[in-house]
């Protein structure tokens, strides 16, 4: 994985430009380049990214980490090229991503907010050690309405994904 760069908008736009790859974002879906680099190098925005690259250079997606509540607990996120899914991809690098976070950055803990609508996604957080931690029945409201989100949290107690 590797820091985000302007051409990465070009690579991200054709998963973040559809409406099916985006029904889980707080958001619509992008109508071009321009808008989603606005989004990912919004200058005010306190998180990182991460993009996965393969052996070949091409994008395969992107992975974040936002500072939480307090100091040493993080919040992750992801989103899988829509032509990459299903390759192992997302949890091949959240788990390299989580290990970091813990192993080398000292975090003691790991948050992630889905939407429950979101099998992929919660299947995922629980393959990688996530329990979930709390339910919030129409808690968000986002592009495609009201939304229960569930929050899953790794301690760094707990044991981490294996490479």
């Amino acid at each position: 994985m590797r820091p985000l760069r302007r051409s990465d908008a070009a690579a991200l736009l054709p998963t973040l430009s559809d409406e099916g790859q985006c029904r889980y974002l707080t958001r619509p879906l992008f109508e071009s380049e321009e808008e989603l680099w606005g989004w990912l190098a919004e200058p005010t925005w306190n998180g990182r990214t991460w993009i996965a690259e393969d052996a070949a250079g091409e994008v395969a997606g992107r992975f974040v980490a936002i500072p939480a509540h307090e100091d040493g607990v993080a919040e992750i996120g992801y989103i899988t090229c829509a032509h990459r899914q299903g390759e192992g991809v997302a949890r091949e690098c959240t788990a390299a991503l989580v290990r970091h976070l813990i192993g080398q950055e000292g975090h003691r803990k790991l948050l992630a907010e889905v939407d429950m609508e979101n099998a992929a996604s919660i299947r995922l957080l629980e393959r990688l050690g996530f329990t979930r931690e709390a339910l919030f029945r129409e808690h968000e409201t986002t592009h495609k309405g009201l939304c229960d989100v569930a929050i899953y949290g790794l301690l760094a107690s707990d044991p981490l994904p294996e490479g």
